[in-house]
C-alpha cells in the first residue's frame, strides 16, 4: 500500500485505537491527560479541504482532533472551519505573524489578537501552534519573549506545553516520519531514539507494544490524498523542500 493514502492513515488510527489508546484534542490534553494517550494535532498549511477528509474519518472512528489553520485563504477556509468544528473537533490558530511583519513585534501582535478574533467566530480557540516558515530566518514563537499569550486567554502552545521528554513526538514533516533533518523548526528535544521511516514502520511498533504510553502525532493533511496525481506532486514537492530546508539548516 503507498504511504500518505487516507486507507493508510485509517489503517494507523486503527491500529492505536486496538491497542488501548485514547485520543485526545490538544485542549483536552492540556486540561486532563488520559494515561494511554494520541494528542492527534493537524497543521493545515494548505489544501484545506484535504483536512476535511481526515476529519471525517476520525468522526466516523470516535476520534477527536485539533487543527490549527494558518491565515492565507489556502487554509483560511470558513466553510471547511465550520464543518470540522461540526465533526466535534478542536480548531485553532496556526499563527506565522512574525514572520509575516518581519519581526516588527508591535504589528505582529496586533495581527495575532485579530486573526485569533477570526478563528474564535468558529470555535473558542483555546490552543495555538506556530507555523514553522522554514524560508525566514524568524522564529514565529519570539513573539512570545516579549508578549504571554495567556494574557489572549490561551492555555496551550505544543512548542511551549508539552514536556516532550515524556511525551513522544511523531510528525509527518517532508512527507516522512523521519524528516527532523529536513526541518528548520518542526523538531523537539527528546530522549526518545525511536525513528520511523514509513506508516507501516509506526503501525508496527504499536502492535509490538514498542511506544511510549503518551504521543503527540502531527499531520499534514495537505500530503494524505487518495487522488494518485496529488500525491505525486506532493511527494516530489516535499522531496524538493527537503532539499532546499537541508541546506538552509
Amino acid at each position: 500500500m503507498r504511504d500518505f493514502t487516507l486507507p493508510q492513515y485509517t489503517k494507523l488510527l486503527n491500529t492505536f485505537l486496538a491497542n488501548g489508546y485514547t485520543f485526545q484534542t490538544f485542549e483536552q490534553f492540556i486540561q486532563s491527560p488520559a494515561e494511554k494517550v494520541i494528542v492527534l494535532r493537524h497543521d493545515v498549511d494548505l489544501k484545506a479541504v484535504n483536512s476535511l477528509k481526515t476529519a471525517e474519518i476520525e468522526h466516523q472512528l470516535g476520534i477527536a482532533g485539533s487543527y490549527y489553520f494558518r491565515v492565507i485563504p489556502q487554509s483560511n477556509n470558513p466553510e471547511v472551519i465550520s464543518k470540522i468544528v461540526g465533526l466535534g473537533h478542536e480548531i485553532g490558530y496556526h499563527y506565522e505573524d512574525l514572520s509575516l511583519f518581519k519581526g516588527d513585534f508591535l504589528l505582529s501582535i496586533h495581527h495575532f489578537e485579530k486573526q485569533l478574533n477570526h478563528f474564535r467566530c468558529f470555535y473558542p480557540v483555546k490552543t495555538i501552534c506556530m507555523h514553522g516558515s522554514p524560508m525566514s530566518k524568524i522564529d514565529n514563537r519570539s513573539l512570545w519573549n516579549k508578549y504571554n499569550y495567556r494574557d489572549f486567554g490561551i492555555i496551550g502552545e505544543p512548542y511551549f506545553d508539552v514536556d516532550f521528554n515524556a511525551v513522544l513526538y511523531l510528525t509527518d514533516t517532508g512527507c516522512r516520519w523521519d524528516g527532523a533533518r529536513f526541518s528548520v523548526r518542526d523538531k523537539v528535544n527528546t530522549p526518545f531514539a525511536q525513528t520511523f521511516r514509513t506508516t507501516d514502520d509506526i503501525i508496527a511498533a504499536i502492535t509490538a507494544k514498542a511506544l511510549p504510553s503518551k504521543i503527540m502525532v502531527t499531520v499534514h493533511p495537505q500530503r494524505w490524498t487518495d487522488n494518485y496525481v496529488d500525491w505525486v506532486k506532493e511527494l516530489l514537492l516535499q522531496n524538493l523542500k527537503n532539499t532546499v530546508k537541508s541546506f538552509l539548516i
